[in-house]
């Protein structure tokens, strides 16, 4: 039987006190890229959005490597989504004792890593007899399943 092996990890940065908007147009140039390109184009791009993303990259990429023990080379954007936060609103004192609102949008984005040297599926015999007993652990099988490419099928481009 093939069970289901978790080859992703995510990080997730909350309440960031910048527009959903411009955190969109930095996170749309970064999905679905490799690891170490995220970061080259995050560090060369002139907005002010990139370093928290930066920094969420990196948080998943540490988490990948603690979690699942695995490379960074290895590692893929494979999902990247800026939700919109709460708006904080404040009032600025003006002139004949009036007040004018400020209002601070927040934003909520969250970063999906996968490892794609890592199998998707783990082969467990469930009739092993030494699987069943306490004393003697048997070892996890690999099979050779077919690699899953995630550019081939346009499943990174479909925005629905």
């Amino acid at each position: 039987m093939l069970k289901k092996r978790k080859t992703t990890v995510y990080a997730l940065g909350q309440y960031l006190s910048m527009s959903a908007h411009k955190a969109r147009r930095v996170i749309d140039q970064i999905r679905g890229r490799s690891y170490e390109e995220t970061l080259m184009i995050l560090e060369l791009m002139p907005y002010r959005a990139c370093y928290p993303i930066f920094k969420l990259v990196y948080s998943a990429a540490a988490n990948a490597s603690y979690n699942m023990d695995s490379n960074e080379s290895n590692l893929v954007i494979s999902k990247a989504e800026v939700s919109e936060g709460t708006i904080v609103k404040k009032l600025k004192p003006r002139a004949r004792g009036r007040s004018f609102p400020i209002k601070r949008p927040t934003c909520h984005i969250s970063i999906v890593v996968k490892d794609i040297s890592l199998d998707e599926y783990i082969e467990v015999d469930f009739l092993d007899p030494l699987r069943w007993s306490k004393k003697l652990k048997s070892k996890k099988k690999y099979t050779a399943m077919a690699y899953h490419n995630m550019y081939s099928n346009g499943g990174v481009w479909d925005k629905k």
